[in-house]
């Protein structure tokens, strides 16, 4: 079991952009953050359900695949989940539709009071009251011998690897610089003493960076 976390990052570090709004509630230059993750198969499929087999299968590919293998439940922060964005809607169920793509339970962190919500397809969100630290040790708990992954947003991520509770960090950093938003590693500093750094670069030209204990 392993306590893993998988995000997107530009090259100046920012894995939350700027400017969010209801058109773009995860930052006007989310899209660019991310075009060459929502390009592989993996993504098409997981994420929009499509099943005809279109999308890249090169290296991007194969960390999209390895994002879904061996999770047996999921911990994220309430702003990825949606609540931030729709805080007075109790009929919110998350930005994936009827579908999510976790397959596990999931646990959200938030101060409002909300029923779980379960899907057919294994999804559960459950609305927890608590610190990341106690979010991980009951996320243990229900994934038994599975993986345990931190979904975002950036500040949930970044408190857990300040707690040391993360086993393993993927960053794919795509070669663009966005300038403002949220980054990733201020006041994580010498964070690579901690680990094992490897990297790889994908066709795109992403760099996947992985960190492991």
């Amino acid at each position: 079991m392993a306590v893993r976390v998988d995000l997107n990052v530009s090259l100046d570090g920012v894995a939350a952009p700027a400017d969010m709004s209801p058109e773009n509630p995860m930052g006007a230059d989310w899209g660019l953050l991310v075009a060459d993750y929502m390009a592989t198969r993996t993504f098409r499929e997981r994420v929009l359900g499509d099943t005809s087999g279109a999308g890249t299968t090169g290296v991007d590919d194969r960390y999209a695949a390895a994002y879904f293998e061996g999770v047996g439940a999921e911990v994220m922060g309430a702003g990825m989940f949606g609540i931030h964005s729709f805080p007075d809607d109790p009929e919110w169920r998350g930005w994936w539709g009827d579908e999510p793509p976790f397959r596990v339970p999931v646990l959200v962190l938030t101060h409002r009071e909300r029923a779980p919500i379960e899907f057919a397809n294994g999804t559960r969100f459950d609305f927890v009251d608590t610190d990341i630290a106690d979010a991980v040790r009951r996320a243990t708990e229900l994934a038994g011998d599975a993986d345990v992954r931190i979904g975002g947003g950036v500040s949930t991520v970044r408190s857990a690897l300040a707690a040391g509770l993360v086993d393993r960090l993927h960053v794919a950093i795509r070669p663009v610089i966005l300038g403002r938003g949220t980054r990733l590693w201020d006041d994580l500093e010498h964070l690579h003493a901690d680990y094992r750094v490897t990297s790889e670069v994908a066709e795109s030209g992403v760099v996947h960076v992985t960190f492991e204990r």
